[in-house]
């Protein structure tokens, strides 16, 4: 686990960050473009063109320990690391990581700026009706970052709408969000924020009451930071899972990226990856893509 976590980067303005060597004249040569300017081809188009070039480009966020950014430009994490393996597995060297904003990910992926998101994007109905996810790698629970001791007992999403005057922190785009939103906490209860610093900061100076995040990712964050609490799992926030995000098109890459995930899930490898990110492999175990796809939002 790592002291910098970032979903949004001062840099979402910009779009995307390539955070290792470009390959534009790859994605140029290899892909097509369809009417009205977004990349595609044949579902076997992304595994045959990832084996030929011997990388596949992957959208990232910066949020240890779901993503991390090394300063080297390395991408590791949770989700990388076991998206690294699986594509060693079906003849893929390595994986090349591309920072970007949560909200932009699905809509860089549609426009064949990388091939897949393996970013802790959270499945939810919305997303799984534009992307393909594969089968969950990692099952995670929510909680709040708020003032030492909770002053304001802030324990749930009900908490949030039985009071008016409370402030939320969210990450725009972040599955926090969309809980929120369906839960129709009204907007101007939610605090957007960058990324995760700005959100305990706002949370400190008293700019929101608490800031909603995955649980690990706060106590990431708690580790280098005393001046919030987290609380325990948020109750009535719905159960989250993620895996990796391929367009929809890319059937055969999605069947063969299950079959070889299936087969890692079973590895001491596997275990191990999740042990060191602070995840419990079991978590995942008999929970589905299709029950995660069930979350509203």
């Amino acid at each position: 686990m790592t002291n910098e976590l970032s979903r949004r980067t001062a840099l979402r303005g910009m779009g995307a960050v390539l955070v290792a060597a470009p390959l534009a004249g790859w994605l140029t040569a290899c892909s097509t473009t369809e009417p009205g300017g977004s990349q595609a081809g044949t579902d076997e188009d992304v595994l045959a063109r990832a084996r030929e070039a011997g990388v596949l480009r992957v959208a990232i966020g910066n949020e240890p320990p779901y993503t991390k950014l090394e300063t080297d430009g390395t991408v590791t994490g949770a989700e990388p690391d076991v998206l690294r393996a699986v594509a060693k597995r079906l003849g893929i060297d390595d994986i090349e990581g591309v920072q970007a904003p949560y909200e932009s990910m699905i809509p860089g992926l549609k426009a064949g700026r990388w091939d897949v998101i393996a970013a802790g994007l959270f499945m939810k109905q919305s997303r799984c009706a534009e992307v393909s996810y594969t089968e969950p790698v990692i099952v995670s629970t929510e909680s709040f970052g708020v003032p030492p001791g909770n002053p304001k007992g802030i324990e749930a999403v009900q908490d949030v709408l039985d009071n008016p005057e409370l402030k939320i922190a969210i990450l725009p785009g972040g599955f926090e969000e969309g809980i929120l939103n369906t839960a129709k906490v009204p907007t101007d209860q939610q605090v957007g924020v960058n990324d995760g610093r700005s959100g305990v900061e706002a949370v400190k100076a008293g700019r929101a009451d608490a800031f909603f995040l995955p649980t690990l990712s706060l106590q990431a964050l708690a580790e280098d930071d005393s001046g919030f609490d987290v609380t325990d799992v948020v109750a009535d926030a719905p159960k989250t899972g993620s895996g990796a995000a391929f367009r929809t098109g890319d059937t055969t890459m999605v069947e063969e990226y299950n079959k070889e995930l299936e087969a890692f899930k079973q590895t001491p490898e596997f275990a191990d990856i999740l042990d060191k990110w602070g995840f419990e492999a079991a978590a995942a175990d008999g929970v589905t893509t299709e029950e995660l796809c069930q979350n509203e939002g």
